[in-house]
């Protein structure tokens, strides 16, 4: 029950902040619908015959939605190290608050963070053709919030150990787009030679987009729905394992 509401405090802490910038949500919301509304129609012609505008989307959103869900975890080590250096961590010190439930606090903004212009992506692309299995789109929203915070957890660690804005980018930037282009999230990575397919099973981005595209088409009980979980949701506890572990370091 304590960790309940120790959480609950930071959550409302990291949501208060997040309000006070609405540019964030704006920033997270811009990207995708600039994928949709731009690089979706160069793919109609990748099949023979041409896909439609509907057919296009169903496979793509649940790409953008995936890369939505990582972008959102990945901004966390930002803000860390902002909170390092205007002295927020220090004074945290002091609180004898769970470690953790400072960790989830901010993990659960994260969340947040991508559940709104991800619903708003959503409505969006169902305007433009896009269908989806109500279903299979709760449980590949929940799918993706997991992504989400296995990522904020992990980049949350990296502000605390870089403690620099320009460290931390140089792994973000390292990081991101290879596991982004291996993810299959622009491009099925099946289009692609053999040596890409391999590799691409090393990046688990590409099982969440698997599973998104299943799961938005209706199919809930596919190998590739099972899979992602799999690979997910260990790793998820191996990364607020870890990041616990870095808070506990960081704010002892």
């Amino acid at each position: 029950m304590r960790i309940a509401t120790e959480t609950g405090l930071f959550f409302m802490r990291k949501m208060r902040e997040n309000l006070r910038q609405p540019m964030w949500v704006i920033a997270n919301l811009m990207t995708p619908l600039l994928y949709i509304l731009l690089f979706s129609p160069l793919l109609a012609n990748i099949a023979n015959p041409p896909l439609s505008m509907a057919g296009v989307l169903n496979s793509f959103v649940p790409g953008i939605l995936t890369l939505l869900a990582f972008s959102s975890g990945m901004g966390a080590g930002w803000t860390m190290v902002w909170e390092l250096q205007s002295g927020v961590t220090e004074r945290l010190r002091v609180t004898p608050a769970s470690r953790f439930a400072m960790l989830l606090g901010g993990v659960l903004a994260d969340i947040v963070n991508f559940l709104v212009p991800s619903i708003l992506v959503i409505l969006i692309s169902l305007a433009c053709g896009f269908s989806v299995h109500l279903l299979g789109l709760v449980i590949l929203l929940f799918l993706l919030c997991l992504l989400t915070a296995m990522v904020s957890a992990c980049s949350s660690s990296l502000g605390l150990i870089f403690k620099q804005i320009s460290s931390v980018a140089a792994v973000v930037t390292s990081l991101q787009l290879p596991l982004t282009l291996l993810s299959g999230v622009l491009l099925p990575i099946s289009l692609g030679p053999l040596s890409l397919r391999v590799v691409a099973h090393f990046n688990p981005m590409y099982y969440t987009v698997e599973a998104s595209r299943q799961l938005a088409a209706g199919t809930l009980a596919s190998s590739q729905t099972l899979i992602a979980f799999v690979v997910i949701v260990p790793l998820l506890a191996l990364a607020l394992w870890w990041a616990t572990r870095v808070y506990q370091k960081a704010v002892h």
